[in-house]
């Protein structure tokens, strides 16, 4: 069985996000979305709470799982003897840092691969800061978040600012 990885801090979910899952699981058998926590980021949602909220949209895809992880993802492909890292490309400068890291990664642990999937073209400007941006400013962001993702926040945080 093919299995990867797909790291992010998902904090949300985004449709884009989703995208590049989708389009993981015609290459592998299983994708693992790991949410990982991001010293550089501050997060909104706790790591458990975005597993949750992940778990939840996920509910009928078999061949994904969620996991969290608080160190290298190199340390937990690694653990788990995954071999492929999946990460989303957009067109705004992600691959030169992208590309370091998975460089770095394959001088960590020799037997994994990232492989990189541009973000489609409906989803290339969505990126989980601008979404928290524009619900923060009282715009409408249900057409960039899965529907399972806007339950959990106007649940968690009604109808206001973020």
């Amino acid at each position: 069985m093919k299995t990867a990885i797909y790291p992010g801090t998902f904090d949300p979910f985004t449709n884009g996000h989703d995208d590049i899952l989708r389009r993981a699981l015609r290459v592998f058998d299983k994708v693992i979305i790991l949410v990982a926590v991001s010293p550089a980021k501050r997060s909104l949602f706790t790591q458990a709470q975005r597993v949750e909220m992940i778990t939840d949209h996920l509910s009928s895809e078999p061949r994904s799982s969620v996991d969290s992880w608080n160190g290298l993802i190199v340390d937990y492909a690694k653990k788990h003897q995954i071999n492929a890292i999946v990460r989303g490309l957009r067109p705004t400068g992600d691959f030169e840092m992208e590309f370091q890291m998975a460089s770095m990664n394959n001088h960590l642990y020799e037997e994994i691969d990232t492989f990189f999937l541009p973000t489609g073209g409906k989803h290339y400007f969505v990126s989980s800061s601008l979404v928290k941006e524009l619900h923060k400013n009282g715009r409408d962001i249900a057409e960039f978040i899965p529907d399972a993702v806007l339950k959990y926040l106007k649940n968690a945080l009604g109808d206001g600012v973020l």
